[in-house]
């Protein structure tokens, strides 16, 4: 372990990409509002002062057109970042990542790649309505060529971003914007290599599965709940770490998912097939999932921070599952809103 320093999530992010532009001249950004008003999201402050123009390019409002241009970027030896503001807007690009950028090393035989990072903020909790709140994590992880990362603190930020713009493929970075202020200690020595989950607690009850911003409320859930829980950030949901999950499932006999996500197509449910097809003679209760409903994330803030899940029901959902042995209800259905 290296020296560490306390950083914002949205530092951390700029600190990364200013370490990969530092050591590699083929590093440059693209996107909506990065280069002279410093990211939407200040994620890029301080990198056109240092890297110029050429480097740090300021686009139009055409996400198609400039993932389209990093793809062809990086087949000729470039490495892009391109920052999409907001995950939803990614919807018109789909194309440029999914059938060009991730299917090129396939279609050439090898012969070309596409070392290029997509960035998106993800997810809700500020207010931004049902349009710019989502995470969507199923639009990307079904997507072979693909690698998709979401980082649940500052140090996680900083070292998946550096791995992601070393990677020779497409990478997909989903950044929970809630944790962009969200202070950390960073080591900018530490590696977390793509495909690593991080086991942020030892436990022998269950095994609690989380990724971005359900990390903490799972953390503090499991706080609440007194038990013994194993807590594993995913970190990356393509590829994920089946061998790390997979062990901790049969050391407890039970898994449970905490996502934000909804309930119907979640990444989650990956997880839960998993374990129930490879270790189903060895669990003690059925995995289950606990999710955000099949709605429209809301507007209203007391809504919105009723549709995530929250601390005191995963709580209460764990608590339920290990005396009872059952997969508990969703608050939605014990309060008749199926």
């Amino acid at each position: 372990m290296g020296t560490t320093t306390p950083m914002r999530f949205r530092q951390a992010i700029v600190n990364a990409l200013a370490d990969e532009m530092r050591a590699d001249s083929t590093v440059m950004l693209f996107g909506e509002d990065v280069a002279e008003a410093e990211g939407p999201f200040k994620t890029s402050e301080g990198l056109l002062t240092e890297f110029g123009p050429l480097r740090i390019r300021d686009t139009p409002i055409s996400e198609m057109g400039f993932t389209g241009a990093a793809v062809g970027a990086a087949i000729m030896g470039m490495k892009p970042v391109v920052e999409i503001m907001f995950m939803e807007f990614l919807g018109v690009a789909l194309d440029q990542l999914v059938t060009e950028a991730a299917k090129m090393r396939y279609l050439s035989n090898g012969m070309l790649s596409v070392p290029m990072v997509v960035r998106a903020s993800v997810g809700s909790g500020l207010g931004f309505g049902c349009q710019h709140s989502q995470t969507l994590e199923n639009w990307v992880a079904a997507t072979p060529g693909l690698k998709v990362v979401c980082p649940s603190d500052a140090q996680a930020a900083y070292s998946l971003m550096r791995a992601s713009i070393q990677d020779p493929d497409p990478v997909m970075i989903l950044e929970p914007r809630i944790l962009y202020a969200e202070r950390g200690d960073v080591d900018t020595s530490l590696a977390l290599p793509i495909g690593k989950a991080r086991v942020l607690r030892k436990g022998s009850d269950i095994t609690v599965v989380a990724l971005g911003q359900m990390v903490n409320v799972a953390r503090n859930a499991i706080e609440k709940s007194g038990l013994d829980v194993e807590l594993i950030d995913l970190a990356t949901v393509v590829p994920w770490d089946r061998e790390t999950v997979l062990a901790s499932v049969k050391k407890t006999g039970r898994l449970v998912v905490v996502e934000e996500a909804p309930k119907s197509g979640g990444w989650g449910s990956e997880i839960v097939a998993a374990a129930t097809s490879e270790l189903f003679s060895q669990l003690k209760g059925a995995p289950f999932r606990i999710t955000t409903p099949d709605v429209p994330v809301p507007y209203s803030g007391v809504l919105e921070a009723r549709f995530v899940p929250t601390a005191d029901d995963v709580a209460r959902q764990l608590t339920e599952s290990l005396k009872s042995g059952t997969t508990p209800k969703s608050w939605w259905e014990l309060e008749g809103l199926k």
